[in-house]
């Protein structure tokens, strides 16, 4: 089993699919007619997507954050620095993370206000 894909809810769908395509790179992919709001579909690696759907009056879960809801990414720790860059560039907040860990790994809040944590994919280790 693997997952499909994940939705978010977002005040701007258009700002919000940017902020990940500048961000991770991630891309538009075609979206199915039967949508009755503003929406977008973005492919995050093959056979995955995310779906961002407008909500109106959309606000965060005051539980997003480390020991609580967020979204944790495999990316190569060596695009750390670049990507860190590309983040705050588009209005994410870096975060320190509250725990150790072996491997290397940070947060960021994304200009809606979920919380996301990166994790280092070349020096990953279970623990």
């Amino acid at each position: 089993m693997s997952i499909a894909h994940i939705t978010l809810a977002t005040r701007d769908v258009i700002a919000t699919s940017r902020f990940f395509e500048k961000t991770f790179g991630w891309t538009p992919i075609h979206r199915p007619g039967n949508i009755d709001r503003t929406a977008a579909w973005l492919e995050i690696a093959p056979g995955q997507q995310m779906h961002l759907l407008h909500v109106e009056g959309f606000a965060p879960s005051p539980f997003e954050a480390e020991f609580g809801r967020h979204i944790a990414l495999f990316h190569p720790g060596t695009d750390f620095d670049a990507l860190k860059a590309r983040l705050t560039e588009h209005g994410a907040k870096l975060i320190d993370p509250l725990r150790e860990t072996p491997f290397e790994r940070f947060f960021f809040r994304d200009p809606n206000g979920y919380v996301f944590e990166v994790i280092d994919s070349e020096g990953y280790v279970a623990e």
